[in-house]
């Protein structure tokens, strides 16, 4: 029905208006509202078009930028004396929502940005406080000084994005948080459709890349009305955030920045500022003061915690990781055979990238030369002999991947000295005095926390969830849809056992709360139907509860593969549509300027080679990416020890906007009096990590695998119904929201079919 409504409306537009031209010129210059309230044009991450083009229907473009203009619709505000904040009601971000319900956005500005509310249209304002409905009427003379030191105008302040979808869900509108309003940030809420997205008759419609796509559209409708001089904020300073599921929307809304094989999904839904052309080509001008400007749906940075992406290599990381420790107790002989198989297929893959990365953009001497200054070859190899410890797998790619898990210990117990709450001992366990404990230095600090003579206050503890939430004014708790951190198996039952394991205590669990196994919440280890949310958890000894063989469930592979890699109405693979790094580095695509992923360095949800292969990818296309893999944390950790997204986006500002204010993390002040516990509760590092003062941490391959594999919380994918778990519900079609999309899971499967068939349950 849509893709029959699209032709008509072109093929009716070509008759009546070919001929009539809309100017896709955009100046470069700054443009105005008015000739006091200069609006910057989004010159950084789009290019001027310098032809005419026709497009499908100029008429329709008219429509679509009137009815989205603010100035037209009139709505309704409400101010917080608390927060000092106007926040905007829910609109629709689009002229032609399939779920209205999941496509509107809320935004909430400081209210120094703002006079008050112009409720007659004379552009005065009317009401400076309580609720009204009209427009803002904006004061570019103000400026908001950050928590941090940064200062920022109407015109220049960063505009925060919160993609929801947790765990790839749909997300219903929701009002925006206050949370960024003190740093002088605009704060955007946006819904969005998801997995199990149905209309009213049943039918699915939570296909990739709807979640995605209406994600841009509240990009494009923020950004036309901050052109237009309806909001305040700048075009060129858009940031993305979300956690889990919302994490890999915000990493996947900045690495598909303004490319156009998203632009038939955003005209589909009446989006603003991108239409189709009469020779095919796209128009992604809007029309401000008479003029034609450019419109992206880019991001100028990107602030993902816990990102779930890529998918695409998700099951064979997930089971690389899990094989890398030879003592991981599989649950069936299947589960470890397909581990072997998909580990070998991983190698196959990374070493097919040809990677490369520059020593000094990750910090890492990779290849023992003593110095930082060359480019390496990413590979990984294998020799069972010489690397048991590991199953015989090595090389630089894991070389780097230890690194990074090094670094992340290293940087947390470069951290201590914020902490503000702990408890801590001398080596026979008695609680140290307030004096003491004010005199401790970075090197004390160290030995006890290694030593494990300590007990964690809120200063250092990952309690889950991202500052603020998709939206939300709350600092703790998760995201809508997700598990508290430390939920997961495998917290205190290991032992120290030889080939690296991780001591009694070390891993996932051990300092936070614990939890259900079921990362969905459900309470069964076996997979359930693709309503149900379910998804079969690492303590399932069933291999399948859906398929009674292996050829069937071959069969049921095969024939969704099949499906997908026909194509969607638009000839797209929407698997590959949801593969970032088809995107980072591509022609058509506008990269962020910075990127950083916070990941829960003990989370079991997925691999952290997936967020370390982002991180390659995105240095190798010049953006400034940084991954923290943070020490015990769980999914969707906080930030801990005075570290926030407000710092981190202050800073790059600081670093990439000529004349901002060069940000520097305010020292720590020192803990002077000492906690009340009576007892040490921290983990025994010292037989597993080697440390000194001048060398600092040091780890082995099959130390780190060991720590990683105690947090398992998935099954070995390849199994039921999904292949990785929740996530994969937005691949889903018209009839069924969960198909099986994996092709290098098909491969192993159709390659050793033989030896699948005769382990299988």
């Amino acid at each position: 029905m849509r893709k029959f409504r699209n032709m008509f409306a072109l093929l009716l537009a070509m008759v009546l208006v070919l001929g009539l031209a809309a100017c896709g010129t955009s100046s470069g210059e700054t443009t105005t509202n008015d000739d006091s309230t200069p609006q910057a044009a989004d010159n950084s991450q789009s290019q001027s078009a310098d032809t005419t083009v026709i497009t499908a229907d100029s008429v329709e473009k008219a429509d679509t930028e009137s009815a989205l203009n603010l100035a037209n619709i009139k709505p309704e505000w409400t101010y917080s004396e608390n927060a000092d904040a106007w926040t905007m009601a829910i609109v629709t971000a689009v002229t032609n929502a399939e779920l209205p319900d999941y496509q509107g956005v809320s935004v909430c500005v400081p209210g120094a940005y703002v006079k008050g509310v112009d409720t007659d249209g004379d552009g005065t304002a009317d009401v400076t406080g309580g609720t009204a409905s009209g427009n803002l009427v904006i004061d570019y003379d103000a400026t908001v000084t950050s928590t941090n030191g940064q200062v920022y105008t109407a015109a220049t302040a960063p505009v925060i994005i919160n993609t929801g979808a947790a765990g790839y869900s749909a997300q219903s509108n929701q009002t925006a948080g206050t949370t960024y309003a003190k740093e002088g940030y605009i704060n955007i809420a946006c819904g969005n459709r998801g997995k199990q997205s149905t209309l009213s008759d049943g039918t699915y419609t939570g296909d990739a890349p709807s979640c995605l796509v209406d994600q841009k559209n509240a990009v494009r409708f923020v950004k036309f009305n901050i052109l237009l001089g309806n909001l305040p904020g700048s075009v060129d300073y858009f940031v993305s955030t979300g956690g889990s599921g919302g994490g890999a929307h915000a990493t996947l809304l900045a690495a598909t920045s303004n490319n156009p094989d998203f632009y038939d999904y955003e005209i589909s839904q009446g989006a603003v500022g991108v239409y189709k052309n009469s020779d095919g080509s796209y128009s992604t001008t809007v029309t401000v003061n008479g003029s034609e400007v450019e419109l992206s749906d880019g991001l100028w940075g990107c602030m993902a915690y816990s990102a779930i992406t890529s998918l695409a290599e998700a099951d064979m990381t997930l089971a690389f990781e899990y094989y890398l420790n030879p003592d991981y107790s599989f649950n069936t002989d299947f589960q470890k055979q397909l581990a072997e198989y998909l580990a070998a297929e991983y190698m196959e893959y990374i070493n097919a990238q040809d990677l490369t990365v520059e020593e000094a953009k990750v910090g890492f001497d990779l290849n023992g030369d003593g110095d930082t200054s060359d480019t390496v070859a990413l590979t990984i190899e294998y020799d069972e002999t010489g690397h048991g410890d590991t199953n015989g797998y090595y090389g630089t790619y894991l070389d780097l991947y230890l690194a990074e898990f090094e670094q992340s210990l290293q940087d947390y117990i470069d951290r201590l000295a914020y902490a503000e709450d702990w408890t801590w001992f001398n080596s026979d366990g008695t609680a140290l005095s307030d004096s003491e404990v004010a005199a401790m230095t970075d090197a004390d600090r160290a030995e006890a926390f290694i030593n494990g003579w300590y007990v964690k206050g809120s200063t250092g503890s990952s309690s889950g969830g991202m500052e603020g939430g998709p939206g939300g004014d709350s600092a703790g708790g998760p995201p809508r849809g997700e598990k508290p951190d430390g939920a997961g198996p495998g917290s205190d039952s290991a032992g120290r056992p030889p080939r690296g394991e991780k001591p009694d205590g070390a891993g996932p669990g051990s300092d936070n709360a614990g939890g259900p196994p079921d990362m969905d919440g459900g309470s069964s280890d076996e997979v359930g139907t693709p309503d149900s949310g379910t998804t079969q958890s690492a303590s399932s000894k069933t291999d399948s509860a859906n398929y009674s063989s292996f050829a069937e469930m071959l069969a049921a592979y095969q024939a969704d593969i099949a499906e997908i890699q026909a194509g969607d109405e638009y000839d797209n693979n929407i698997v590959d549509l949801y593969n970032p790094l088809n995107y980072i580095g591509a022609d058509g695509t506008d990269g962020p300027t910075w990127a950083r992923i916070l990941m829960g360095a003990s989370e079991g949800d997925i691999s952290m080679m997936n967020s370390l292969n982002l991180q390659i990818t995105w240095l190798n296309a010049g953006t400034d990416a940084e991954i923290e893999w943070q020490w015990n944390g769980g999914h969707v950790p906080s930030e801990i020890f005075g570290d926030s997204l407000a710092l981190y986006v202050d800073t790059m500002y600081g670093e990439y906007v000529d004349g901002a204010v060069k940000i520097t993390k305010a020292a720590a002040s020192g803990q002077t009096t000492n906690g009340d516990d009576t007892e040490p509760s921290g983990t025994d590092l010292s037989a597993w990590v080697s440390y000194d003062s001048t060398s600092g941490v040091g780890m082995t391959l099959a130390g780190a695998a060991a720590y990683r594999t105690s947090g398992a919380a998935k099954a070995m994918p390849g199994f039921d119904v999904m292949d990785y778990g929740q996530e994969d519900y937005v691949f889903g079609s018209s009839t069924a929201d969960a198909r099986h999309w994996d092709t290098y899971v098909l491969k192993v499967f159709e390659e050793h079919a033989d030896t699948l068939a005769e382990l299988f349950n």
